[in-house]
């Protein structure tokens, strides 16, 4: 994976925590996660929660546009669970999805937070066989 013609995608959210709900994001995030790793196609899922800017960055590899949408397919219910304690403020997506995606992304964010779209140029993927952050 070292050509620009890479399918993969990567997102990142960054979220924007309701206050008083930081307990009900962290409950509900960790769901989405736990059912992601069992059921999602993504290849990695990350999250990380800066309590003190009560802000949440989420992270997520996809092989392709496929795997998008399969993904929102699958998670939808956890997706709307988490949106409860939260408000998108940022969304990134690095790589280039299809039409398609590209149309889900925008029609999911509706007015929220800003949207931008970043081509890949070169890059590599290297995960340890088994291992578990």
């Amino acid at each position: 994976m070292t050509t620009h013609d890479s399918t993969s995608l990567l997102f990142r959210n960054t979220m924007r925590i309701t206050e008083g709900r930081l307990e009900g994001f962290r409950d509900a995030i960790t769901k989405a996660v736990a059912f992601a790793e069992q059921h999602g196609p993504q290849l990695m899922v990350e999250t990380f929660v800066d309590e003190e800017r009560m802000l949440a960055h989420s992270f997520q590899l996809y092989r392709d546009s496929d795997a998008v949408r399969l993904h929102w397919k699958l998670a939808d219910p956890y997706i709307q669970e988490v949106m409860k304690h939260c408000q998108v403020e940022r969304f990134e997506v690095f790589g280039a999805p299809d039409a398609d995606v590209v149309a889900g992304v925008r029609s999911a964010l509706g007015e929220q937070g800003a949207l931008t779209f970043t081509p890949r140029i070169a890059g590599f993927v290297r995960f340890a066989t088994g291992h578990r952050a």
